[in-house]
C-alpha cells in the first residue's frame, strides 16, 4: 500500500546510497527564479524567502541533500581548513549548487548529481559550505569530476553571486560574507560526511527529549 502522505524534504527522503560519491539533492531555486524560495523546515514545503535583491540570479539549480546538517562537526572542519575561531555551523542542511546544460525551470524536485568542490563560505561566523556538483548523466559537464576542471568563468559567476546575494541596494554595508576557500572533489565529500554525522548527532538530540 502506498503512503498518503509526502515524504518531508528534509527529515524524509534518503541522501542516496552512494553518498559522497553520488548526492541526491531536494532542489529549492533555479537560475529562472526572481524570488528566493527555501524549506520551511517544520512543514517541508518550499517558502518565498524574499525577493531577490539584485538583478543577479542563482546561476545554477540550488537546494540541499537531505538528513545532512551543519553543526559541530562542520564548524569544526571549517575552524581547522581556515585557520579560524569562533565558527559554529549555520544549523541547516547543506546547500548545494548542481551544474547542468538541460533548462530546469521549477524547483520542489529532485536531482541525482556528483560532488566535484566546493566553496568554504563564512557567513557572521557561521560555516556555511556551498557543494558544487554535477546532474548525473549530464552530456555537457558530466566529464567534469573536479571543480577545477571547470572554466574559471564558471566558478566566479558562482563566488560572484554568494558574495554578493545578501547586500541591499542603496547601503554601503556590506553583509559579513566571505569565502575563504575553493576547494576540490575529496573536501567536498569530507564535508558532506561531517554534514551526515551533524545530522545523526541532531535526530539523537532531539529523540532524547
Amino acid at each position: 500500500m502506498f503512503d498518503k502522505f509526502m515524504a518531508h524534504p528534509w527529515h524524509g527522503i534518503s541522501p542516496g546510497k552512494n553518498i559522497p560519491e553520488v548526492i541526491t539533492t531536494f532542489i529549492e531555486m533555479t537560475p529562472h527564479d526572481n524570488v528566493k524560495y527555501e524549506i520551511d523546515k517544520e512543514s517541508g514545503f518550499i517558502k518565498v524567502d524574499r525577493p531577490q535583491l539584485y538583478s543577479n540570479v542563482v546561476p545554477a539549480l540550488y537546494g540541499f541533500i537531505p538528513q545532512t546538517y551543519c553543526g559541530r562537526h562542520i564548524a569544526q572542519y571549517c575552524m581547522d581548513m581556515s585557520e579560524r575561531t569562533n565558527i559554529e555551523g549555520d544549523g541547516d542542511p547543506l546547500d548545494v549548487c548542481i551544474m547542468t546544460e538541460r533548462n530546469i525551470v521549477h524547483g520542489n524536485i529532485l536531482i541525482h548529481a556528483k560532488p566535484i568542490g566546493g566553496f568554504r563560505m563564512i557567513d557572521n561566523n557561521q560555516a556555511d559550505d556551498k557543494i558544487v556538483a554535477i546532474m548525473l548523466g549530464d552530456k555537457v559537464y558530466g566529464e567534469w569530476n573536479d571543480i577545477f576542471e571547470m572554466p574559471e568563468s564558471l566558478r566566479e559567476r558562482l563566488l560572484h553571486y554568494f558574495l554578493t546575494y545578501k547586500q541591499i541596494p542603496g547601503r554601503n554595508e556590506k553583509a559579513k560574507v566571505e569565502i575563504t576557500h575553493v576547494y576540490g572533489r575529496e573536501e567536498a565529500h569530507e564535508v558532506i560526511k561531517r554534514s551526515i554525522m551533524d545530522y545523526k548527532e541532531l535526530i539523537d538530540l532531539k529523540k532524547s527529549f
